[in-house]
């Protein structure tokens, strides 16, 4: 069984590094290919960061499988002798957090290296080191109070259930809903200071906006994101009446506002068609799956690892091989999501323009310096977005370029002259 185990993770490791190597190699020559979406300069600059990104992944990868052989030969065995003399339901909670502390801790030089070096590097990163050390403190701090509790629930719940990942998943399952819920306040409590829109004129017209798909919002809000970070975003947050809308103050200072409002269009378009929801029930289906399996492990596995089939050890399986297994799943839930978006872009389109979010999309490749190819390979396993060049093609905006699979850096202009037609801009 062990054998059989050891063998399967070699080969995920190996899927997964074959995909990081042909994504690497895919990039490189694309880069030197007449540029897409971009100018010469940001395109190269694109393709450099992403080639240097990947690469430190595989260096991830590489100690995430060490970490697997010695978690498996000898060190959930170590970790269970170590805690061996505290009582039952609390040394359940300090085992499992010990793992993810030692896991977080051998991760912390990449995560480093990647904040301030390659970020720093390509123009990203603005996070001092004070406040990345109050960044970390405070995760640790939540991880475990809010980590600890659901430790307790679900090992409480291994330790007196016969049907314990049945009931383990409908815990598991209330706890992402509350999540789901609790995730603006949560992070405006603890990272972001968010403060109300001030432009009012700008504000109106996103009230309006939402009214248009029944979006009933707490309030629209400006995140202090430029504070550790120069990459745009936006999110709407949150379940019910706790929901809000939440800009970055970056995407406020880099789009005009009919564009802002076309990005907020597309995720209003999420709303509209039920995403969030669809969402979690795909990571419930996800979730009882992955549960079930663990729930059947048979004694065997145990024996083999000479490690006693106890509630904290059960967990610490769980987290151990959930990767492995989510990677196996997420070119599903990729294609889901993909379709989604699509989905979401022509709601942007329609409720605001389809030449504002082309453009709006546009800007946030450049911005974020998100290079705009990728591997097939790469997209099917990990892309739950489509490719930006494939979102402008459906919005009806025409390839061109020299390069194969080449679009200008700027939208056709006969698309674009089409689409002010057709949005009654031009007299």
């Amino acid at each position: 069984m062990v054998t059989a185990l050891m063998v399967m993770i070699s080969l995920y490791f190996i899927i997964k590094l074959y995909i990081s190597v042909m994504q690497v190699g895919f990039i490189n020559r694309a880069k030197r290919m007449a540029p897409v979406l971009m100018g010469s300069a940001d395109y190269l600059k694109a393709g450099n960061y992403a080639v240097a990104k990947e690469k430190l992944q595989m260096t991830g990868m590489l100690i995430e499988y060490i970490m697997f052989l010695v978690w498996l030969d000898g060190g959930i065995r170590w970790l269970d002798a170590v805690m061996g003399g505290m009582d039952a339901p609390f040394k359940s909670i300090v085992m499992v957090l010990a793992f993810l502390l030692i896991n977080t801790l051998v991760e912390l030089p990449l995560s480093l290296y990647e904040k301030f070096v390659l970020d720093a590097k390509f123009g990203f990163n603005r996070t001092s080191v004070g406040l990345y050390i109050k960044d970390t403190l405070i995760t640790l701090f939540l991880v475990a109070l809010l980590g600890g509790a659901v430790i307790w629930g679900v090992t409480a719940i291994i330790a007196w259930a016969p049907l314990w990942w049945f009931w383990s998943f409908l815990f598991l399952f209330a706890v992402v809903v509350a999540l789901n819920m609790l995730f603006p306040t949560l992070r405006a409590l603890f990272f972001d200071k968010l403060t109300p829109l001030e432009d009012a004129e700008l504000s109106e017209e996103i009230d309006a906006l939402m009214k248009k798909t029944g979006f009933v919002s707490s309030g629209v809000f400006v995140s202090d994101a430029s504070k550790r970070d120069t990459r745009l975003n936006a999110y709407f947050g949150g379940l019910g009446k706790s929901k809000r809308v939440v800009l970055y103050d970056t995407l406020l200072e880099k789009l005009e506002a009919r564009e802002l409002l076309a990005v907020l269009g597309h995720e209003l378009g999420h709303f509209a068609h039920g995403d969030l929801y669809k969402n979690i029930a795909v990571v419930g289906g996800m979730l009882f799956g992955m549960l079930a399996l663990f729930g059947n492990l048979p004694e065997s596995l145990f024996v083999q690892l000479g490690i006693g089939n106890t509630p904290a050890v059960t967990v610490i399986l769980f987290l151990l091989f959930m990767p492995l297994v989510s990677f196996f799943i997420m070119p599903l839930m990729g294609v889901i999501s993909r379709h989604n978006e699509y989905e979401a872009d022509r709601s942007g389109g329609e409720l605001v323009g389809k030449l504002y979010l082309a453009n709006a999309l546009r800007k946030l490749v450049t911005e974020n310096r998100s290079f705009p190819l990728s591997h097939p390979l790469y997209i099917f396993f990990y892309y739950t977005h489509p490719p930006v060049i494939e979102r402008l093609r459906a919005l009806g905006f025409e390839e061109r370029g020299s390069g194969k699979g080449a679009m200008r850096s700027e939208c056709d202009a006969d698309s674009v002259e089409r689409e002010l037609d057709n949005e009654g801009v031009r007299s």
